[in-house]
């Protein structure tokens, strides 16, 4: 039987993971789903924790097999998405299923669940502040970060397709409306 879905999306750097693991800290309810991808780890990123790491050739078989609910191939040969196993999974324990996808991917996975998700579009204040906070998160590459900007211009074209837009200008009020957000739609 389904149950309820989280989305959570926004250009990179805007906040959405921070938001994401608070909201988990305050929800044993709910479960956090662990995306798919073909690009290779950052950091201390560990394959079936942060994300499932595939090379680019496994990610299109599985595409090729109907493995995936929602998939995108963001940047050219780097491929993201939900595979259906593990929604299978989270479901199985009768858990709320939250996501933690870029902006494609969660107007996709919200025409997907429909209302059984509420979606939520976090932004941060401005271009500079998310360029700024980039470039702190220490884990990309100058040339990767200007991607990153120039893309989150384009990303928040797609705010109006999500449920709710969140703007993190300060953490801690980001942190109270997401709880709002939450606490308002698992209460239905």
């Amino acid at each position: 039987m389904p149950g309820k879905v989280l989305i959570f999306s926004a250009p990179s750097g805007s906040g959405k993971s921070t938001i994401v693991g608070h909201i988990l800290e305050l929800h044993p309810e709910v479960e956090f789903s662990v995306s798919a991808t073909s690009r290779p780890p950052r950091g201390q990123e560990q394959d079936g924790v942060e994300y499932l790491f595939y090379s680019a050739d496994i990610f299109r078989a599985l595409v090729g097999d109907g493995k995936f609910v929602e998939y995108e191939e963001v940047y050219p040969g780097r491929f993201y998405g939900t595979l259906k196993s593990e929604v299978n999974r989270i479901w199985g324990k009768g858990h709320v299923i939250i996501f933690d996808v870029d902006v494609k991917g969660g107007v996709n996975l919200k025409k997907y669940f429909g209302d059984s998700a509420l979606s939520v579009f976090i932004q941060a204040p401005s271009v500079e502040e998310l360029r700024r906070r980039l470039v702190a998160r220490g884990t990309d590459t100058p040339e990767a970060i200007e991607q990153r900007v120039a893309k989150a211009a384009e990303e928040m074209t797609y705010a109006p397709q999500f449920d709710k837009v969140l703007v993190n200008d300060r953490l801690e009020d980001a942190f109270r409306e997401a709880e709002e957000m939450v606490d308002d739609f698992l209460s239905r």
